[in-house]
């Protein structure tokens, strides 16, 4: 996986623990392959079934291929085709795409947004907040309720 180690001075104003000492330097190791919601499913901030749902979310979104196209798509062309073998890449696609819109709905009017962000959009928690203007840690308890919707809409146990 890869890693990128980063590094940012601390300093004693703003929110930060009063114990912090001021013009100190510190690595941080950061994995830029984990998502926001693994990093939360990782120090136990959502259990297994709402990552499994998220995951699901995040699946489907990138299946129906949703997100903005920045080149051109060199899929093969499929000239023979076998009925009864299966969906073709672009019935996979089109069923992807509807129990994306699915899953969102179930999630409900307002929810949408930061199962987007942080799920889709790969968004921190923080990063989210502050774009939908909400109050500090208010997003985790939101994002809990609308994975849980999710997981009922994909039927995870």
């Amino acid at each position: 996986m890869p890693r990128k180690l980063a590094e940012r001075e601390l300093t004693g104003e703003g929110p930060r623990r009063s114990g912090t000492a001021r013009g100190k330097r510190r690595t941080v190791t950061v994995n830029l392959a984990e998502s926001p919601l693994a990093w939360l499913h990782a120090r136990g901030h959502i259990e297994d079934r709402l990552f499994d749902a998220g995951e699901r979310l995040r699946a489907d979104y990138e299946r129906a291929a949703l997100a903005p196209n920045v080149t051109m798509r060199w899929d093969p062309v499929r000239i023979k085709t076998q009925r009864g073998v299966g969906l073709t890449p672009t019935e996979r696609q089109i069923a992807a795409k509807q129990r994306f819109h699915g899953a969102i709905a179930q999630a409900g009017k307002g929810l949408e947004d930061i199962l987007w962000r942080v799920v889709c959009g790969c968004e921190s928690l923080p990063d989210a907040e502050r774009a939908l203007a909400w109050p500090a840690r208010s997003g985790k308890l939101v994002l809990r309720i609308a994975l849980d919707r999710v997981a009922d809409f994909y039927r995870i146990a």
